[in-house]
C-alpha cells in the first residue's frame, strides 16, 4: 500500500489527541461514485475501562454500529478509504486534520483551525484504572 506511511501519521494524530484529551470526533466522507455507504462517524467511548470507539456506518437506508478497540478501530476503518471514501476527518479541539487522496490516490495530510471547540467527553472523563 504505497499510502501507509501517510495513512500511518494521520492514525498516530487520532491516537495522540486522544492521549492528550483533545479528540471530538473521527469522518470518512467524499464517497466515489454512487455508494450505498454514505458516511463513517468514529465517536470515542469507553468500554471495560478501556477508550475506544463506536464506529457508526450511515447507510442511505439505515445505519450499522460497531464498538471495537482504539486499533481494531483504525484497522477497521482503514479497508474504506479510497473504496468508497476520498477522505478522512479528524476534529480535535486543536485542529481539523483531512486525510485526503487525490485523483492519483495519493494521500495527503493537511490542518486547518478547529471546528470544535470541546472534545469529546469520554476522552475528557478518561483516566485508566
Amino acid at each position: 500500500m504505497p499510502n501507509l506511511e501517510v495513512y500511518n501519521l494521520f492514525f498516530d494524530a487520532v491516537k495522540k489527541s486522544i492521549i492528550s484529551k483533545t479528540f471530538a470526533k473521527l469522518t470518512l466522507a467524499k464517497t466515489i461514485g454512487n455508494s450505498d455507504l454514505m458516511n463513517i462517524y468514529v465517536r470515542a467511548v469507553i468500554v471495560e475501562n478501556k477508550i475506544g470507539f463506536e464506529i457508526t456506518f450511515k447507510y442511505q437506508q439505515e445505519e450499522r454500529i460497531e464498538i471495537s478497540s482504539l486499533e481494531n478501530g483504525l484497522q477497521l476503518i482503514l479497508p474504506y478509504m479510497n473504496n468508497p471514501f476520498m477522505s478522512m476527518l479528524l476534529f480535535t479541539t486543536k485542529a481539523d486534520v483531512t486525510l485526503k487522496l487525490n485523483k492519483k490516490r495519493v494521500a495527503s495530510i493537511t490542518e486547518k483551525a478547529p471546528t470544535f471547540k470541546n472534545a469529546s467527553e469520554n476522552v475528557v472523563n478518561f483516566t485508566e484504572q
